[in-house]
């Protein structure tokens, strides 16, 4: 699969064409954005880590390591299922897919991990 087909942008960043189709994966809604500044074709929340996860890491750079792998344990179990399915059947019927994503840090996040799980299982 082309590294190009799934790609992570900031919810805050402006929609391009190129996006493709976009996809909220976070949670919870975002802070000061509009549903049609959002310009959303989806949102995912179960596909997004829980809530515990979310706390318990509070996007610590020491603890991405360990964030990766319980929130690859959590996409791979029952209550992430279907969210997962549905995501990656919008990655075969689709060209381009973008995950889109709150969190300020650009390199630090879960869709970051996101993206490389899907990478590897679509």
């Amino acid at each position: 699969m082309s590294s190009r087909k799934i790609v992570i942008k900031r919810i805050y960043d402006d929609a391009d064409d190129s996006d493709g189709l976009r996809v909220l994966v976070d949670r919870i809604w975002p802070r000061g954005v509009s549903k049609e500044q959002a310009q959303l074709d989806h949102w995912l929340r179960n596909i997004a880590p829980s809530r515990d996860l979310r706390r318990w890491w509070d996007h610590d750079p020491n603890r991405l390591d360990e964030f990766a792998e319980r929130y690859e344990q959590e996409l791979s179990d029952e209550d992430h299922e279907d969210a997962v399915d549905e995501i990656i059947q919008l990655i075969h019927d689709n060209e381009r897919v973008t995950l889109l994503y709150a969190a300020k840090d650009k390199a630090i996040n879960h869709a970051s991990i996101l993206q490389d799980y899907l990478r590897r299982h679509s």
